[in-house]
């Protein structure tokens, strides 16, 4: 039997009295491509906290590649081999975007914080941040610095550090969100090119990008995981379509 890549069993997150997270169970499996779709309330940002580690469980577990995470910080969840982005680009503004990339990759490399090492002389990591540099297409802007890019540059850029460190598992937080169409489009082929062989679960709204993405569409309703299947199927199922798609979002997204 193959080990999933990440497995959600009964989680619960409460704050106070208010139950967000209620029950919910997920698998992922290795090479799958997952979206968590769901209304605004639902509890998706609350879910992706949980997964990462931002936020502790209530009861429940999650595991990584067989393992329970549950309890542990995110730098450490993060070293076991799951990497997430965020709704809000968080980069270092005034670095470069190789600068942004060869930071990404130093901790997976072995290299710790010190403050008498050059990176100039780290010959691996220089190679791998040049690497991930070829890989989301940004060989021209290397040395523009992070806060002058444009919005989906600065994202596609989030994307890049995500997958640096090497990662097996992705989490991606609206990654196409306040794009246009164009741009989504480029956004998608990017994340299907750097994603290849390794396990996926995004929050995304646009419709079009779940369904032309995901091989398997997760439907979280009031902190419950009502469904869970293929595109098609989801399309066609009447609960999804009554708590969340509605008629008019079925038509949109058919």
């Amino acid at each position: 039997m193959t080990t999933a890549a990440l497995e959600l069993k009964d989680v619960r997150k409460s704050f106070g009295r208010s139950e967000i997270i209620r029950g919910a169970s997920l698998t992922v499996q290795k090479g799958e491509r997952c979206a968590v779709i769901g209304p605004n309330g639902a509890g998706k940002s609350t879910l992706f906290n949980l997964v990462s580690g931002r936020f502790d469980i209530s009861s429940g577990d999650i595991c990584l590649n067989g393992n329970s995470i549950s309890g542990l910080r995110p730098f450490e969840i993060n070293r076991l081999g799951l990497s997430r982005s965020f709704q809000i680009s968080n980069l270092f503004e005034r670095l470069s975007v190789y600068e942004n990339l060869r930071c990404a990759v130093l901790w997976s490399l072995g290299y710790k914080y010190s403050f008498w090492q050059r990176l100039n002389g780290l010959r691996d990591a220089h190679e791998r941040a040049e690497e991930v540099l070829e890989q989301i297409g940004m060989q021209r802007q290397r040395k523009v610095l992070a806060g002058v890019l444009t919005y989906a540059e600065q994202r596609a850029l989030e994307i890049g550090i995500t997958i640096a460190g090497g990662a097996d598992v992705i989490l991606l937080d609206e990654p196409t969100a306040g794009m246009s169409r164009s741009e989504s489009d480029a956004a998608v082929e990017l994340i299907r090119k750097v994603t290849v062989g390794k396990s996926l679960v995004m929050v995304e709204h646009d419709m079009s990008v779940v369904f032309g993405l995901a091989d398997k569409i997760a439907v979280l309703v009031y902190g419950e995981v009502i469904a869970c299947d293929t595109p098609a199927n989801i399309r066609s199922n009447a609960a999804v379509q009554a708590a969340y798609l509605g008629r008019e979002g079925g038509e949109e997204a058919a």
